[in-house]
């Protein structure tokens, strides 16, 4: 009892310490044996442990729980062998166990003792009555045993029991084949199909016969009649269209046939969208023109319109068009139907921003922000109050601006667009430059040959007065720019820093050149006439 006591207070080397004293006090407890046997489990003292369980069960023979206990112990350690006597012993105290019946025929497949799992195969048949699970696994076992007429028999057993249920006639010929009975398989499949000229189940193995057989033309007739069968399920036509698309590509990937295939499916009133999906993706292998898979992924919005992923996919070949009213379009819908998918609002609110439509982006990240959970898209969420952060300065809201920073650094806190941003924006500020370095430097580890970001941090170091250090990345940021862009502001910022390293000539040079693409610029104006740093 102290021993219990220890134990439940969590004190188990006590626990164990006292057990072992019952064990010297009292050899022949059991119950002392089957906790010892637990605590020798725990310290991975496997054979100590089986022997303080078998121990149990040997001086309390009927009780169950000692029995069940060692049996498991010896199947974790596969010792099969020597947990069938148990599991027997289990099921001759208690008849009501079938789970030990069902537990010993796996164990006699196990040790591949295949006589003794008919027997008791026999014994659940005599308790459940014949069924399939139970003929079929005899009929495998007699398979394995090479004996094919046992295992033909089982299963034709089974079907004359049961003659009204073309399911068992169709396991009895499939039996046959699988025994190398083909003649007889197909007298028994033409007497199914006969009164059930649908049956997908005999369809399918016909066709697996005529496949084995290289009778191309009766297998392409049979794969068209089992994917237009009212009686075919969803995960038939995927499993054969998937068989055909394998046989396509092994034959050169000529999809001719099988796009046949899918647009006779698609025009079925029962197909559902599963089938679209697969015919789109199967098509974007393919490689076939976006306008063509667009049109397949509209069909299965037509059949579901709540199919996330479909106009996920539509947003994605609008975005790649540069068709943002339909991107703002497509998210529109989905908000409907899917009201709790960020994304929709994500895709929607850049879409409104890059049109320049500040209040109706806003509008929609605001509604979005709803529905950001711990499980969503980390650089998504992050992005989005990025994209969110950006606006509020376009507006002139600083403190909602840097805000929205914050929240996307919470999220991904090397969102490198968000970092070079925040920190060029507090920079124009004046306002934690410290912070804006530290930010701004982690943009140029990532990207040293971004002219963006180098000019950045050059600009943070010109703030601090630190006109020589911003010099050497501002010539970096002069080195890296891109032609084709407007690069004014970088040209604007080499001045600023060379006017302050009393290089009044390179200073204008720069000006100058930033002044061919903002003629009217006043505050550039006038820094080039009074060739001199004028704060805007």
């Amino acid at each position: 009892m102290e021993a219990m006591v220890q134990r439940e207070k969590g004190n188990n080397d006590a626990a164990f310490d006292l057990l072992r004293h019952c064990q010297q006090l009292r050899p022949d407890a059991p119950e002392v044996y089957y906790l010892l046997g637990q605590y020798y489990a725990a310290l991975k003292q496997q054979e100590k442990a089986i022997a303080c369980v078998k121990r149990a069960a040997e001086l309390a023979p009927a009780n169950l729980t000692y029995l069940e206990t060692l049996a498991q112990t010896y199947i974790g350690q596969q010792e099969y062998q020597e947990a069938i006597p148990v599991v027997e012993r289990i099921y001759e105290t208690d008849k009501n166990r079938l789970e030990m019946l069902e537990m010993l025929y796996q164990l006699y497949q196990r040790t591949e003792d295949y006589e003794q799992a008919i027997r008791v195969l026999n014994q659940l048949e005599q308790i459940d009555g014949k069924s399939e699970p139970l003929s079929t696994a005899k009929s495998n076992i007699y398979t394995l045993m090479g004996d094919a007429d046992a295992a033909v028999a089982e299963i034709e057993a089974l079907a004359q029991q049961y003659p009204n249920d073309l399911n068992y006639m169709a396991l009895y010929g499939e039996t046959l084949m699988m025994n190398d009975q083909q003649q007889k398989a197909l007298e028994v499949f033409d007497r199914i199909l006969s009164e059930e000229p649908d049956n997908v189940r005999v369809l399918m193995l016909l066709r697996t016969y005529h496949q084995a057989e290289e009778h191309s033309e009766v297998v392409d007739s049979l794969t068209e009649r089992i994917l237009l069968s009212p009686h075919a399920t969803t995960d038939d036509r995927v499993r054969l269209l998937r068989q055909e698309i394998a046989l396509s590509e092994e034959a050169g990937g000529d999809s001719t046939r099988v796009l046949q295939l899918f647009q006779r499916l698609l025009a079925l009133p029962d197909t559902d969208a599963d089938m679209g999906i697969l015919c789109a993706t199967y098509m974007t292998h393919k490689q076939m023109p976006q306008d063509s898979v667009s049109r397949v992924y509209e069909y299965v919005l037509s059949r579901q319109p709540d199919h996330a992923m479909s106009r996920l996919q539509l947003v994605a070949f609008a975005w790649q068009q540069d068709d943002m009213d339909r991107v703002i379009r497509l998210c529109q819908e989905a908000r409907q139907y899917n009201p709790d998918e960020m994304a929709f609002y994500y895709y929607q609110g850049v879409a409104y921003y890059k049109e320049d439509s500040l209040d109706q982006a806003l509008s929609s990240f605001q509604n979005g922000i709803g529905v950001i959970t711990s499980e969503s898209n980390t650089e998504m969420v992050s992005d989005f109050y990025a994209v969110m952060g950006d606006i509020y300065h376009q507006k002139g809201l600083a403190r909602q601006a840097f805000e929205a920073y914050d929240s996307c650094l919470v999220w991904k806190d090397d969102n490198i667009g968000c970092l070079n941003n925040y920190a060029y924006y507090l920079s124009l500020r004046g306002q934690h430059l410290e912070r804006a370095e530290q930010m701004s430097y982690k943009t140029i580890k990532a990207e040293p040959k971004n002219a963006t970001y180098l000019d950045t941090y050059a600009w943070i170091l010109f703030m601090q007065h630190r006109y020589s250090e911003a010099k050497v990345y501002i010539d970096q940021a002069l080195q890296n720019m891109d032609d084709t862009q407007d690069n004014s502001v970088l040209y604007e910022h080499a001045g600023d820093i060379s006017i302050q390293l009393k290089d009044v000539e390179q200073a204008l040079s720069y000006w100058q050149q930033a002044r061919k693409t903002r003629p009217d610029d006043k505050a550039l104006n006038r820094k080039i006439k009074h060739k001199k740093y004028v704060k805007e």
